[in-house]
């Protein structure tokens, strides 16, 4: 098949245009080459979907996303995360998703008839009456409760248009999610996905407890639990909310980096994490010295991590120390 807009040859399982990035749709017709076609090079992959790419394309097959890589990547290795060519739209099944705004993006979702999406009640911005929203509740009420997650679900049935925002400055990220695949997101980012991306959650086991008197506090640098998404059996969209400019970088296996906790957008299951800690040898030395120590969370690849550009403050990060989960040190 050739594309109706540019004429580049498309693959039978591609979803956008390799060579302009418009979505594939029925009306493309198929032609015979003159010659046979090679089997294409996956000589990268996607930063915005990671699907493994031609390194003659212009434009990811699977998720239309620009793949102009060499004048995005930084000295330092990190990527900033590629939009589409036109990020007004994009097309999920026989739905769409529409991106309004660039200080305070909004999610407008064109829902076809049998469509559905989910979302939390307190992001939703406006609807169609005819639009369905429902409500779903979640596992572990009790501990949901305490670590300050959502206790209930939106569900939103087409058809008709139903939109949503962060009520935020930051940027919108929209992850297409490939069967079979997950993606880890830190807690409270989550915007909204398709009804064929499960949603689930774990603990972060990431945490260390701070003392002042006889009172103790436990605090969890990236939260207590992170949002899972996978794709089981078809793709999916997830939308995230994140607070800056967004990053992605590629980590190989056994690579690590170290980013400030709260930067944490999204990591892939295979990459882990734990706490790492720094101070200089000179001064307050020991692990009570709160006024000189740095506290970094570490991630090892294989896989991709995410990092927005605006960040909070750690909780009790100059406090005293006495007890952390699994941790790395190292002293200047």
């Amino acid at each position: 098949m050739f594309c109706n807009h540019c004429g580049s040859q498309l693959a039978e399982t591609a979803q956008f245009c390799g060579g302009c990035g418009r979505p594939v749709n029925s009306r493309a017709q198929p032609v015979a080459p003159a010659q046979p076609a090679a089997p294409p090079v996956h000589a990268s992959r996607c930063s915005w979907c990671g699907a493994g790419v031609d390194a003659s394309q212009s434009s990811c097959p699977q998720c239309g996303a620009t793949l102009n890589v060499a004048q995005m990547v930084t000295q330092s290795g990190w990527l900033q995360l590629p939009g589409r060519k036109d990020m007004a739209k994009l097309q999920v099944g026989n739905s769409s998703c529409q991106i309004e705004g660039s200080y305070v993006p909004v999610a407008d979702f064109n829902l076809a008839a049998g469509d559905s999406i989910y979302f939390t009640h307190h992001v939703l911005l406006w609807k169609d009456p005819q639009t369905e929203v429902t409500t779903t509740s979640l596992r572990g009420g009790w501990k949901r409760l305490f670590a300050g997650l959502p206790l209930i679900m939106m569900q939103a049935q087409g058809p008709g248009h139903i939109a949503f925002s962060r009520d935020a400055p930051g940027e919108m990220v929209a992850l297409p999610i490939h069967p079979g695949h997950t993606i880890d997101v830190r807690e409270h980012l989550f915007l909204t996905a398709t009804s064929s991306v499960t949603y689930d959650w774990f603990q972060t086991g990431v945490w260390f407890t701070t003392s002042s008197g006889n009172d103790t506090e436990t605090h969890y640098p990236i939260g207590m639990f992170m949002d899972r998404f996978t794709a089981p059996q078809s793709p999916g969209l997830l939308l995230l909310h994140a607070s800056g400019n967004v990053f992605v970088r590629e980590l190989a296996a056994n690579q690590t980096i170290l980013i400030k906790p709260t930067a944490l957008i999204f990591k892939d299951p295979g990459v882990t994490m734990h706490l790492h800690f720094e101070q200089p040898r000179f001064g307050y030395t020991g692990w009570r010295s709160w006024g000189n120590r740095y506290v970094w969370l570490r991630l090892t690849g294989p896989g991709r991590v995410a990092a927005q550009s605006v960040f909070e403050r750690i909780e009790g990060e100059s406090r005293s120390l006495n007890k952390f989960s699994y941790a790395t040190q190292t002293q200047w």
